[in-house]
């Protein structure tokens, strides 16, 4: 495999891992929140974050790559390291607003943004 190829590899395998992670922690927070751990639910949308924040490191520099004219082989394997990366942004939205519900349910005051 060439060296190009196996750097676009790695960039696609960080979106999978990282947009997976960020799922996972949301889904952690979620639960978390249905506890009545709230300390916890915030930790684990954190750590969401973060996950996001790599996986949009990987996603800038396929963005980057293309800008400059050296353009990205479009596979299966981007479109669903694409794909996990937008389904860990929308799941993490949804577990914000779940925890809120929870709180609401707990008697806790919560603002709207």
């Amino acid at each position: 495999m060439a060296e190009g190829q196996e750097q676009l590899l790695e960039t696609i395998m960080g979106l999978i891992m990282y947009g997976g992670d960020a799922k996972s922690s949301a889904m952690e927070a979620i639960y978390a929140a249905k506890s009545g751990n709230f300390d916890e639910a915030e930790e684990k949308l954190e750590a969401a974050d973060e996950a996001l924040g790599n996986a949009h490191k990987s996603q800038t520099n396929l963005l980057t790559q293309e800008a400059s004219g050296d353009s990205v082989e479009l596979s299966l394997l981007l479109v669903h390291g694409q794909d996990h990366l937008m389904n860990a942004i929308t799941f993490k939205d949804l577990a914000r607003e779940l925890i809120d519900v929870y709180r609401k349910l707990d008697g806790q005051d919560v603002s709207v943004d």
